[in-house]
């Protein structure tokens, strides 16, 4: 008996060679969702790793040679002399000073712009004020205004309340964020209005509700914008360079263009430093974006309270 006499067993033979054809088109389609994504990846991390790999050489393999693949030996040397030597134009500043300037800066940028965008975003959608929709929107149109837009005037507010070469004056005038007030706004018009109601009845006033039942809700939210301000706080250059012209508050950003100042031999840039600064600029925001990308992907998309 053949497969072409029997209808049942044609017909199994059928699903069979349909679902093994499935099965490897489904394969097919794996193979090449990894291969683009390994594309990427190469991609986005080829610069990185000749970044790395240059950094180990001798500045004056650099500036004849260009920039290497290997490995050149001076990992120990020159990440050392970076994190540890003095240098600058007052000889008193080192590497983990200016990251230790850069966490203070990312942390305040960070922490400053939740406190008040929530505190923001709960005056708009909890309180009934003439006016509040159209202040929202002023307040989300300055998404349009860049700092470099802006840098002149809060320049010359910082100057005339004598806050330039100050934690202050780097940080106060920049922690209102249209887009971190936008993002709680949101995240509190899903709240449901059983909660108030039911805080109310309780007894509570604007502030227990706020602290007692919108913070704990808003923690996923305030761990991703965590993560975007300080990214964004910790990559300032044009703001610190306009504050700050005390050495002991530059930031690690600041530190590249501070090397490539210092000339070697025959005018030839610290290449090898200015990239290892560079390397160690980029690992304390991706060691956070890491370490808290769930909690960061959560804050964003989830919509259950």
């Amino acid at each position: 008996m053949t497969v072409s006499s029997d209808p049942a067993l044609a017909a199994s033979w059928s699903r069979a060679t349909a679902a093994a054809g499935a099965n490897r088109r489904r394969r097919n389609l794996q193979v090449y969702h990894h291969a683009v994504l390994i594309f990427g990846v190469a991609l986005m991390m080829a610069p990185l790793l000749v970044a790395f790999a240059s950094s180990t050489y001798d500045p004056i393999v650099i500036h004849s040679e260009g920039l290497q693949l290997g490995y050149g030996g001076e990992f120990a040397s020159t990440y050392g002399a970076v994190l540890f030597d003095r240098g600058g134009f007052t000889g008193d500043i080192t590497g983990v000073r200016m990251l230790w300037n850069s966490v203070i800066l990312g942390l305040g940028f960070a922490v400053g712009k939740i406190v008040i965008s929530m505190l923001a975003a709960y005056a708009i959608v909890y309180f009934r004020f003439p006016f509040g929709t159209v202040a929202f929107w002023i307040i989300f149109s300055t998404l349009l205004l860049p700092l470099e837009v802006r840098i002149l005037p809060s320049y010359e507010v910082v100057q005339s309340m004598g806050m330039l070469n100050s934690w202050t004056g780097l940080i106060l005038p920049l922690i209102a964020s249209a887009t971190a007030t936008f993002y709680f706004r949101q995240f509190f018009k899903s709240v449901p209005d059983e909660l108030l109601e039911a805080a109310r009845i309780d007894g509570a006033g604007p502030v227990r509700f706020f602290l007692d039942i919108l913070v704990p809700l808003s923690k996923t939210m305030m761990a991703a914008i965590f993560i975007i301000m300080f990214v964004v706080g910790w990559n300032q250059y044009l703001w610190p360079a306009l504050m700050t012209t005390d050495e002991s508050l530059f930031t690690i950003v600041r530190g590249i263009r501070q090397i490539l100042q210092v000339w070697i031999g025959a005018n030839i840039p610290e290449y090898n430093k200015a990239l290892a600064m560079a390397i160690l600029a980029m690992v304390p925001p991706a060691l956070i974006v890491l370490i808290f990308q769930r909690a960061f992907v959560k804050g964003l998309v989830e919509t259950e309270k």
